[in-house]
């Protein structure tokens, strides 16, 4: 499993939810179904198959969700 970061919607700052994923190949991960709060308005649903690419945010390099896969 990789920590993927996925982008809260409507937070009005750019807030991001560390959330376990399985690796697919090809840059594609399967977000975990159980992580974050239901009340979290998250970019991609939880179970999705995201693309992900490395990008820099406050931390730091991090693994970040940019599209359905």
């Amino acid at each position: 499993m990789k920590m993927v970061y996925v982008a809260l919607q409507n937070e009005g700052v750019d807030v991001w939810r560390p959330v376990e994923a399985e690796a697919l190949g090809d840059s594609l991960y399967r977000l975990a179904d159980a992580a974050g709060s239901e009340a979290e308005d998250w970019e991609f649903p939880r179970g999705a198959i995201v693309r992900c690419e490395m990008r820099t945010l406050a931390d730091g390099p991090a693994l970040v969700a940019v599209a359905l896969g």
